[in-house]
């Protein structure tokens, strides 16, 4: 058996600059950080030829005796069966997929499926994917498989994990680069990130599309918009390095305030009224995750100040999140022959402390054997 598990994230600055319409022209950026709320996959070995997928979430199971015969378009499990095809996986094996996350929760939610499932996949085939191979791969199945309207950036949180700054190329080119804190003040840091969910949980394909055929257009109030959140993801970058949080919040609110104006369908009365309380009791700035419409409202608030929040998100029945953050990315959490009897999977075992977590006292389980990292 093996147990795969892939992060969602959050993006503080110079989403939308990473979708290819944008940065194949002028370059994007993205700051963004994985959070410790996971996807999982779950491979376990069959003996009767047969592939099944079950999700959990969806509450939808389909068995396949015949690879060839998938049917991939306008599937509910569209995105594990991709991967399959597009793997060219004919294997014997039970998929089980389930989330922390609601999806379309504007955390990134189908990306970290995508990355999950390839993890699992190539890990069992021992195939040699690094982090940007996992990314990338992923990239391709949601954009030129699924025909999704996706950007990179979700891909590479999944994949990578952390705190980082990721920079999109006109060539192509992707460079990942953590941001290093010192521990006290990443303590601080991430204490002061609140997510309260708005109720409203929606995919957001057409408000990309909308973007995309805006930016091709060269429609200059979508251009200027995102030149802006693009320069806006250097300094938010800039401000945490200084350990200046006042302005790092400030600047989320800069952003925000420019997402706004790439479409009137970024926000809506539940997200403006919330967002303007949020401000009025103490928090300093914040967005809505993802491409907007609904999913997270992400808020940077002192904690002198988050009684007051909370009581605000309260009388609107936002309900909050509590989460970390994620340093690991999608990784084999448990990889054991001994339950299905699989010679594919890990040979030995051991248990390591798992404080990239974030989670005082937790272990996580780490397989020894070639196929783990």
């Amino acid at each position: 058996m093996l147990i795969v598990r892939s992060p969602v994230r959050i993006s503080f600055g110079g989403g939308g600059t990473d979708l290819p319409s944008y940065y194949e022209k002028y370059g994007g950026a993205v700051l963004s950080t994985a959070i410790n709320k996971y996807f999982y996959t779950i491979l376990k070995k069959r003996t009767d030829g047969k592939i099944q997928v079950i999700s959990s979430d969806l509450r939808v199971t389909e068995t396949w005796q015949d690879f060839s015969r998938m049917q991939v378009k306008h599937s509910d499990l569209e995105i594990p069966l991709s991967v399959l095809k597009d793997l060219g996986c004919h294997l014997s094996v039970d998929l089980f997929l389930a989330s922390e996350i609601v999806a379309g929760s504007g955390l990134g939610s189908s990306a970290s499926v995508c990355v999950g499932v390839l993890k699992t996949l190539s890990t069992y085939l021992d195939l040699p994917f690094s982090k940007y191979d996992l990314a990338e791969r992923s990239f391709h199945i949601a954009r030129h498989v699924l025909n999704k309207p996706v950007g990179k950036q979700d891909e590479y949180a999944a994949a990578f994990g952390g705190l980082n700054f990721i920079t999109f190329n006109p060539d192509g080119s992707i460079i990942v680069e953590p941001i290093s804190l010192r521990s006290d003040f990443l303590r601080e840091f991430q204490s002061n990130l609140m997510l309260f969910f708005t109720g409203v949980a929606h995919n957001s394909w057409e408000l990309l599309q909308q973007q995309e055929q805006s930016t091709k257009s060269g429609i200059t109030s979508t251009v200027d918009s995102l030149r802006e959140i693009r320069e806006l993801a250097d300094h938010l970058r800039r401000a945490l390095l200084k350990g200046d949080l006042q302005t790092f919040g400030a600047l989320l609110h800069q952003g925000w305030e420019a997402k706004k104006r790439i479409s009137s369908h970024i926000s809506n009365p539940l997200i403006d009224q919330a967002y303007a309380l949020a401000r009025q009791s103490g928090a300093l700035g914040g967005k809505i995750t993802g491409a907007g419409g609904g999913g997270f409202l992400l808020l940077f608030c002192e904690e002198r100040h988050q009684g007051k929040v909370r009581d605000a998100m309260a009388r609107l029945a936002l309900r909050e999140l509590a989460f970390g953050l994620d340093f690991q990315g999608a990784h084999v959490v448990a990889n054991d022959p001994f339950i299905d009897g699989d010679e594919k999977c890990g040979t030995r075992w051991t248990f390591v402390p798992g404080c990239a977590s974030g989670t005082s006292g937790e272990l996580l389980f780490s397989g020894l054997s070639h196929l783990c990292e």
